[in-house]
């Protein structure tokens, strides 16, 4: 049975406690409303996962030392950043004034072509008056990214062989990963890859699954700093699992992961070919939005990391190209850019669908809330589905 419990947006400072229990039950998230003071400790049982949500707060003074600071009636994870300060910037820049921000998206346009006109390949890559497109290089790091792609391809069977963690496991962990980003703002680079680095490291050695969380987190830790230009510190992630795990044992595991990846940090992701691809589609913002998150939405399924990036990302612009009653759904230039046919796409395309499908009643609803938010248009909350119900 599930634990139902009041629903908030953002993730809280959890611990697992990887233990036996009911397979169908999902974590609840334990909040404190204003002026009630601190909630109580919650564990819920999850197949094999218990989480407990512990509401706490804390300040970072000049030299990054922690300070404990007395609870109050708010979500742990909503102090523990600079994330007052990132959200303050973001509404100064709403307030500039509305001519300017209508200039930048008439000089980021892309016209649509005419009828008949196929787009040129060296289009996606960017215009000459956008110097951070590199336009002069973009076309030769494309080809390299799909050459290299599938080198750092996890193993598709690799849960048979680890004993004592399971797919429903790692959906589990990666959908509280998805609220963690959130949280900290990071890069959808820093997401993509840190799940890349999850796989790629279970598919060579073996975990138990009270330290699934340790990897998760030492992963993202790796990932954005690679990523980032301000990345999340040690310490915070210690925070982020309820002081589960140590410092020393977040070194110990990151230099284990990297020992085992062969320090092969450079993997193509998703991420990579996204911008790309959504500018050969010729996307506007909404369905920017839609394939962005089919696209995140398969993170979570274990069964879709037999496919490569470019593939996945593909199967998402066809799919959400079908959604938006596109005509013809995947053309020729489509063909020539992403490097898959329409046929080669329909099987993952349907996985994908059936995923969407469910998404909204899913009991793991991290990406289904993001993509519900106003910032992504609230994509989540279209119907496309009803004629065939």
């Amino acid at each position: 049975m599930v634990e139902r419990g009041p629903q908030i947006t953002a993730p809280v400072a959890v611990r697992a406690n990887w233990s036996s229990g009911s397979e169908n039950a999902y974590p609840q998230v334990a909040t404190t409303q204003p002026g009630q003071g601190p909630a109580p400790q919650r564990k819920v049982a999850v197949r094999g996962i218990s989480l407990r949500t512990q509401p706490a707060t804390r300040v970072r003074n000049a030299h990054a030392q922690q300070v404990q600071v007395p609870r109050r009636s708010i979500s742990a994870l909503s102090d523990i950043t600079n994330l007052g300060k990132a959200q303050g910037k973001m509404k100064k820049a709403q307030t500039q004034p509305q001519e300017r921000a209508q200039g930048d998206a008439t000089e980021e346009a892309v016209p649509s072509p005419s009828p008949g006109v196929e787009v040129l390949l060296s289009e996606p890559f960017g215009r000459g008056d956008n110097p951070q497109m590199v336009p002069e290089y973009a076309p030769e790091i494309f080809e390299r990214l799909f050459r290299e792609e599938i080198l750092y391809l996890p193993r598709a069977s690799y849960m048979e062989q680890q004993t004592d963690v399971n797919a429903k496991m790692r959906a589990i962990l990666v959908d509280w990963l998805v609220e963690v980003a959130m949280k900290y703002r990071l890069r959808r680079e820093t997401l993509y890859l840190t799940v890349n680095l999850i796989d790629r490291y279970l598919s060579r050695m073996p975990v138990m699954r009270k330290k699934l969380q340790l990897l998760g987190v030492v992963a993202m830790f790796v990932a954005a700093k690679f990523e980032e230009i301000d990345p999340p510190r040690v310490s915070d992630f210690v925070y982020i699992t309820d002081n589960t795990y140590t410092k020393e044992e977040m070194f110990e595991w990151e230099c284990q992961l990297l020992r085992i990846l062969d320090f092969q940090m450079v993997a193509p992701t998703p991420a990579h070919f996204l911008d790309v691809l959504l500018r050969a589609n010729r996307c506007d913002d909404d369905h920017a939005e839609l394939a962005q998150y089919i696209l995140e939405l398969s993170l979570i399924d274990y069964r879709l990391i037999c496919y490569s990036p470019s593939h996945l990302v593909s199967a998402a612009l066809l799919l959400s190209n079908e959604l938006m009653a596109r005509s013809p759904v995947w053309p020729a230039s489509m063909v020539q850019t992403s490097k898959h046919p329409e046929h080669s796409l329909q099987t993952c395309a349907d996985v994908m669908r059936n995923i969407l499908e469910g998404a909204a009643e899913a009991q793991l609803k991290a990406v289904w809330k993001k993509y519900s938010l106003a910032e992504h248009r609230h994509v989540a909350q279209m119907n496309f589905f009803t004629e065939s119900i």
